[in-house]
């Protein structure tokens, strides 16, 4: 069991964050053993493509049999807006004598082979599979991962409101639980240690876990990973709402997407969103391009498209 005890200013400072680096990472939870992650599965499929393209075994080691994954890979965040970025790039700052610690903590015994050689020879090579894999596996769907758990930060803070700490504690998970000015968090791994929290509590959702978990190590900042709500629903293709009028004036699919588009959305992002292919989508959105519905610009690697003005004023006026 991990014990979180919350003093004085502490009680009121516990916040919710959201982070892509815990996401990316914990993910390959799902990697090593997708039987524990049926709702993922249809996610795994989608990634057969690209798996050739990854450094595929230093991924993989980067977590074990427990599914552990370092500490180091899964910082605490500070905002529900965290960007990958501004987290990998805080990575490459980790000091190389932390790295061999969470790396050993993880593996017990000898390292496997990918995770051999000098601390920051291995923590650039981990830095760019992993900038890899959020491209490749991730980057496509983070829209839609990153609403699902800005969903559930939504839905916690009003929890708060309405019910106090100690309830929204209790239903975080069945491993949760607010005694007096602590929280206790039981684990199935053999990890105990209490330890007095430093600048607060961050309870961050996540979609690879089925119980509450905390970090390895109690040296490292005080951090709940809990199961976000909703996930059953994250890989269901999602329909395409519209006004009848403009349905009628554009086709359904058409007039969703241009619904959908009054924020900026890439024809990979949709896709994955919608259930259907990336042609198929841009087939759709060059003719709604082509007739001054949207305008585009890329945005890094990825083309960006939106409503333009006379879109907008349609889709109002639908």
């Amino acid at each position: 069991m991990v014990r979180y005890e919350l003093v004085g200013l502490d009680l009121a400072d516990v916040r919710f964050a959201v982070s892509p680096l815990n996401e990316l990472v914990l993910s390959l939870r799902a990697w090593r053993d997708p039987g524990r992650f049926p709702l993922h599965l249809r996610w795994l499929h989608a990634l057969d493509d690209v798996r050739d393209s990854l450094d595929a075994a230093l991924l993989l080691a980067l977590t074990n049999a427990r599914l552990w994954t370092p500490d180091f890979l899964n910082p605490r965040p500070y905002s529900p807006l965290t960007r990958i970025d501004d987290e990998l790039a805080g990575l490459a700052d980790t000091d190389p004598a932390v790295v061999r610690r969470d790396l050993r903590a993880v593996h017990g015994g000898p390292l496997p082979a990918p995770l051999r050689g000098p601390a920051p020879r291995v923590l650039t090579r981990i830095i760019d599979a992993l900038t890899a894999y959020w491209r490749l596996c991730f980057e496509p769907h983070w829209a839609r991962m990153r609403a699902l758990l800005e969903g559930d930060v939504t839905f916690r803070g009003r929890h708060i409101a309405q019910h106090g700490l100690a309830t929204m504690f209790a239903e975080l998970s069945s491993t949760v639980r607010l005694v007096g000015n602590a929280v206790e968090v039981k684990l199935r791994s053999n990890l105990d240690y209490t330890t007095t929290t430093t600048g607060g509590l961050t309870l961050v959702p996540t979609l690879w876990t089925t119980n509450a978990s905390t970090p390895i190590s109690p040296a490292e900042p005080p951090m709940i990973l809990y199961s976000a709500r909703g996930v059953a629903t994250l890989w269901e293709p999602q329909p395409l709402p519209a006004p009848d009028a403009l349905r009628g004036l554009l086709g359904a699919t058409r007039a969703g997407l241009l619904v959908q588009l009054g924020t900026p959305s890439s024809s990979t992002e949709l896709a994955a969103r919608l259930g259907v292919t990336t042609t198929a989508v841009n087939q759709h959105l060059r003719a709604l391009q082509a007739g001054g519905l949207l305008v585009s610009a890329r945005h890094g690697r990825s083309v960006l498209y939106r409503r333009s003005d006379l879109g907008d004023l349609l889709a109002r006026a639908a």
